[in-house]
């Protein structure tokens, strides 16, 4: 089980736009949010373990925060070719299973996690309200909490609830942050983004 930490993208970065479909097919992009005080972008795939340890908290905070609250949106930045538990259909069957109730899309391209700087999966990117003409700022990115597979701590989402709570009362969101981490995306062939150095 690879061990893959978050790039920690700098805190201020402007949300990267997407439009992206989902398992059905229908499109969502980032200006969708636009009402929403605050967006989660999260990086997930289906067969990841450490995403597998998480699925059920992932579906409790949609429920939790609701999109007037929080908009939230999952993407999979995985090869599905080389990694067919994670096509479109088993993406429909994993949202339905767990109870996903955001919308979760499929980065064919990869192109999304690229501009995210994205790593891993679970990889978690806060931003704060869509100000005109200034665009979504990055206030978090990190991990879900202390709890890995196999290391008996429990599931809380503590960091990045207490994150979101933060941001939502309108304090500032602490810069000190422990990146998330997880399984590597599994790039395509020839793929792998240049963020990583050399390889």
């Amino acid at each position: 089980m690879a061990r893959t930490p978050s790039t920690m993208l700098p805190l201020g970065t402007v949300a990267p736009d997407f439009s992206l479909p989902d398992f059905n097919g229908q499109r969502h992009s980032l200006r969708d949010f636009d009402r929403s005080p605050a967006l989660l972008v999260m990086f997930i795939c289906n067969h990841c373990p450490f995403v597998k340890h998480l699925r059920h908290d992932l579906a409790r905070l949609g429920r939790d925060y609701p999109p007037e609250r929080l908009g939230i949106v999952a993407i999979n930045p995985n090869d599905t070719v080389a990694y067919p538990d994670d096509n479109a259909q088993n993406m429909a069957r994993e949202a339905r299973e767990v109870g996903y109730t955001f919308p979760y899309l499929l980065d064919e391209s990869q192109a999304v996690a690229k501009a995210y700087r994205a790593a891993c999966t679970p990889d978690f990117f806060l931003f704060g309200p869509a100000n005109s003409g200034e665009g979504r700022r990055l206030v978090y990115r990190g991990q879900f909490d202390d709890s890995r597979p196999g290391s008996n701590l429990p599931v809380t989402g503590a960091d990045l609830r207490q994150a979101i709570d933060t941001l939502l009362t309108g304090g500032a969101v602490p810069p000190e942050q422990r990146p998330s981490i997880g399984c590597n995306i599994k790039w395509k062939p020839g793929n792998a983004p240049d963020y990583f150095g050399p390889r």
